[in-house]
């Protein structure tokens, strides 16, 4: 069906991941051009609305990460454009961006998140007002790829990471250090794909680990027992549910000793780079090709929203 229209891949944009962006967006469309589809680049401005116009998009593929485009933003205008777009809709986007938003939807599920505080800038953060102790992650509330993310052993290092947060959002989560493996399970087309395990070479996945080649260990399927390995699974796809999200995404969770899936995060615009999870969960656990996963990705986009 989407052979027939003008697909408009949005990447690049304003946020923190730009460069992460660039290099999805380069990638999906090069998939699309190559199996027939009409597919152009848009770098992504303020300008947006008026490119999408002039260049007569019919579709789009959001390949943009962060601000301005993973958070509800450029599916609200596309909404307004009347332009059907891959991925989740404006409040599942808004809500899995939000951090504090995200945390509290999981916990009503039911689903498992790491004890937490919300602070916002010119509040004091000291330890002792806190209902858990050290070690401690501090984080931005609306930010991706680990921007702007501390890990907390000691106290004097405390004030530090609550200012690089604050360098990048006016709110920030303070949570209990989980011990974990970390895993993130895929999700497309409302079911889960599989589950990888990421063995970083710093202390934690953070922005360099992610995007440089050789900084983590990739293992699929993660090394988790028959039945944690299925719940896992679950546990992820109640997490993209219980958002409300469509089409795909990815879930990161922590996987403890104990049996224990912790919620991290959803992606509703998991990236889709040379070193990307998700392309690699598909290829190894649903024997998808990264050129069938965008094919199937935007296939799935939501005509529903375009008035008739």
């Amino acid at each position: 069906m989407m052979k027939s229209k003008k697909i408009g891949v949005l990447y690049g944009g304003l946020s923190a991941e730009r460069e992460v962006s660039l290099k999805s967006g380069a990638a999906v469309h090069q998939a699309l051009v190559a199996q027939g589809y009409d597919a152009v680049a848009v770098d992504v401005g303020r300008d947006l609305a008026d490119v999408l116009k002039r260049e007569q998009i019919e579709a789009a593929f959001i390949a943009l990460h962060g601000r301005y485009g993973e958070d509800g933003c450029v599916q609200g205008l596309l909404e307004l454009l009347q332009i059907p777009y891959t991925g989740s809709g404006v409040l599942p986007s808004a809500l899995a961006m939000h951090k504090l938003y995200s945390k509290q939807a999981f916990a009503a599920s039911g689903i498992l998140t790491a004890p937490f505080r919300c602070y916002r800038k010119g509040e004091p953060v000291v330890l002792s007002g806190l209902p858990f102790g050290l070690p401690l992650v501090v984080k931005p509330v609306q930010e991706g790829s680990s921007v702007g993310v501390s890990i907390v052993k000691e106290e004097g290092q405390l004030a530090a990471a609550v200012e690089e947060a604050f360098r990048h959002d006016d709110e920030i989560l303070v949570e209990q250090y989980v011990k974990g493996q970390e895993v993130q399970i895929g999700i497309l087309d409302d079911s889960p794909i599989g589950a990888i395990e990421i063995i970083p070479k710093n202390e934690f996945y953070d922005f360099e680990a992610k995007y440089t080649d050789g900084m983590a260990e990739h293992v699929f399927p993660a090394r988790l027992e028959p039945a944690l390995y299925e719940k896992a699974q679950q546990v992820g796809l109640a997490a993209h549910r219980s958002l409300g999200c469509k089409g795909y995404s990815r879930v990161d969770l922590l996987v403890t000793s104990t049996g224990d899936c912790y919620v991290l995060e959803v992606n509703t615009l998991p990236g889709m780079t040379a070193l990307s999870l998700l392309p690699e969960i598909a290829a190894k656990g649903a024997g998808l090709s990264f050129e069938a996963l965008v094919a199937r990705i935007i296939e799935s986009a939501d005509l529903s929203i375009k008035v008739h």
